[in-house]
């Protein structure tokens, strides 16, 4: 029985145990066979590195988000049918008259133009000039789909594997299975627009794993993150004795509340704050890159400056030992005015993405850095009526392009197949809970053994189990 509970003579009685205190001490000495391996693993950090359940190339994950829903139609999916169809009655049982008779839903065919790119042949569109050139380096999935039409329930499946948010991120997932390699910079790493994406922060949190594991994110404008450097005139030395004060207390608190992972977390952070200020202001500064790079990334331009800084920032976090970066850029929702919508954006995130790819290629990162490129959800081939240019589409769950590169995925591939209209996934069709398991695959993860035990039960990404998409994996 611990001493605090029952102490001895000549010892100093902190308090009457509570109840819940009582039973915790009750498996004291089972719990101690455990406990020499938890310290041990407290010893080297919350996030250190682990190795893979499985062999992978990838070690180390870019997820880019294209928040809104980017429509597969109009960059990555043609669909020729559509100029026949264009403005005709979109009606199920396959009855078309004159969008302008009826005044319902039509057929909109894409403003742009497509060209098969590259050796293999992938079709983009005209706003892709960039990526074209690192066609090879894709791999083309259009079998995903997903439950919701709403953006934060999609959002949340998409990024947790569950519609109503609360669980863990694809990032926090990650870093709890692999670590992280700088133990100097959070695991898992946000780089959001100013404006947070439907659903808001809980898009990285943890849920219900232990708070080391959510993510850190970095804000777009002003200091990427508040208070990084102490106030003026207080010496590292000053810092390292409040921290050891501050440490020694709340180890104190942690021995008498051991069931509170929280407190451990934040004094986790409290070390991790301290020595990222050393780290963070080289890695997030952008001064010491060489022009060319900088240029090749469009920073400097007014179209690409903001996306090709996190994704040069990407890069750089992932070149030293960031598990998992996450970029932002949106939003897609374009239910009207498709060309001028899509074709801004697509301008936006097209050089970086490809400068991003090339970067890591040469300096000899792409194999072991797995890039994913994806929204929430694709989007219809109709919309309703809402006259002159101004065509878009509406949200759809059932077809939508998701895309790899690096990191040992099967490039220079197209798997899967929309249906000619480009309604619905009708080749290689898989749930959502399908591409995060093959993702953690990709990484040395297995779905079914990345579990954590909370609310009764062993829980996962994918929720209730999933299948691995082969063909997507070299």
């Amino acid at each position: 029985m611990s001493s605090s509970f029952f102490p001895c003579a000549g010892a100093r009685v902190l308090h009457a145990p509570t109840r819940r205190e009582f039973v915790y001490g009750l498996g004291a000495s089972l719990g101690s066979v455990a406990l020499t391996s938890m310290l041990a693993a407290a010893t080297k950090g919350p996030l250190a590195p682990r190795p893979p359940m499985l062999p992978a190339k990838a070690k180390n994950c870019i997820f880019l988000m294209m928040e809104g829903g980017p429509s597969h139609i109009d960059c990555f999916d043609p669909k020729p049918v559509l100029e026949k169809l264009h403005l005709k009655e979109f009606v199920r049982e396959g009855r078309m008259k004159s969008a302008m008779e009826s005044g319902r839903r039509y057929y909109v065919r894409s403003p742009f133009k497509f060209a098969q790119q590259g050796r293999s042949g992938a079709w983009m569109s005209e706003p892709w000039r960039h990526l074209a050139k690192v066609a090879d380096e894709l791999c083309f999935y259009r079998g995903c789909q997903v439950d919701s039409v709403n953006h934060p329930t999609a959002m949340y499946q998409m990024n947790c594997g569950n519609r109503f948010g609360g669980d863990p991120a694809i990032g926090s997932w990650v870093t709890y299975g692999l670590g992280s390699v700088n133990q100097d910079l959070p695991g898992f790493i946000v780089l959001p627009e100013i404006s947070y994406p439907q659903g808001g922060s809980a898009n990285w949190g943890n849920g219900y794993l232990p708070a080391h594991f959510q993510g850190t994110a970095l804000r777009s404008k002003g200091t990427p993150i508040l208070d990084l450097q102490p106030p003026r005139g207080v010496t590292p030395e000053q810092q390292r004795e409040n921290l050891d004060l501050l440490g020694r207390m709340n180890a104190r608190h942690a021995a008498e509340h051991p069931w509170h992972d929280e407190l451990k977390a934040r004094m986790n952070n409290y070390e991790l704050a301290f020595r990222m200020q050393m780290q963070v202001p080289e890695v997030i500064g952008l001064e010491k890159e060489d022009a060319g790079t900088k240029a090749a990334y469009g920073i400097g331009q007014d179209a690409t400056d903001a996306f090709g800084r996190k994704c040069l920032l990407a890069r750089k976090l992932v070149e030293k030992g960031v598990r998992f970066v996450q970029l932002y850029a949106g939003t897609w929702d374009s239910h009207d005015y498709i060309e001028r919508a899509h074709g801004n954006l697509i301008r936006q995130v097209d050089q970086p993405i490809a400068a991003l790819i090339a970067d890591l290629r040469q300096r000899g990162l792409l194999d072991e850095t797995l890039i994913v490129w994806c929204g929430e959800f694709g989007r219809t081939p109709d919309n309703g009526v809402r006259g002159g240019t101004a065509y878009g589409r509406d949200h759809n769950p059932k077809a939508m392009t998701v895309w790899f590169a690096g990191g040992g995925c099967r490039a220079g591939h197209v798997i899967g197949a929309t249906d000619d209209r480009g309604m619905e996934a009708v080749e290689e069709v898989h749930h959502v809970r399908d591409l995060h398991v093959t993702l953690l695959r990709m990484l040395g993860l297995d779905d079914n053994r990345l579990t954590f035990y909370h609310g009764g039960r062993f829980k996962q990404l994918s929720q209730i189990g999933g299948q691995v998409i082969d063909k997507l994996i070299a």
